[in-house]
């Protein structure tokens, strides 16, 4: 997804799975980090967002939204809740310009 740096929009993640055999809990928010190539979300780089099913998702920019990322590269991650597991997932790539 590309993404200018003034817009503020919502990355969406299609989320289908069913996690340790039970369905996503979808009471319990996902959480998104946004990375540089190479790196791996810590505590503070996680971001609440929400569930449009089969969606979720987070709105990204600088009039109202969750975070405001700069111009750059960046990788996609996801964390959500189903069953007795917590998955972690490289989603895709979003580049701000």
């Amino acid at each position: 997804m590309d993404l200018a740096a003034l817009s503020t929009e919502y990355v969406k993640v299609t989320v289908v799975a069913k996690a340790g055999g039970a369905s996503l809990n979808l009471a319990v928010p996902p959480a998104f980090a946004f990375l540089a190539d190479g790196e791996t979300p810590e505590t503070g780089d996680w971001h609440t967002g929400e569930w449009l099913a089969p969606h979720a998702r987070i709105l990204i920019g600088p009039e109202g939204g969750t975070t405001t990322l700069p111009e750059g590269d960046y990788k996609v991650w996801i964390k959500f809740a189903g069953g007795t597991e917590t998955p972690i997932h490289r989603t895709g790539t979003l580049t701000v310009y």
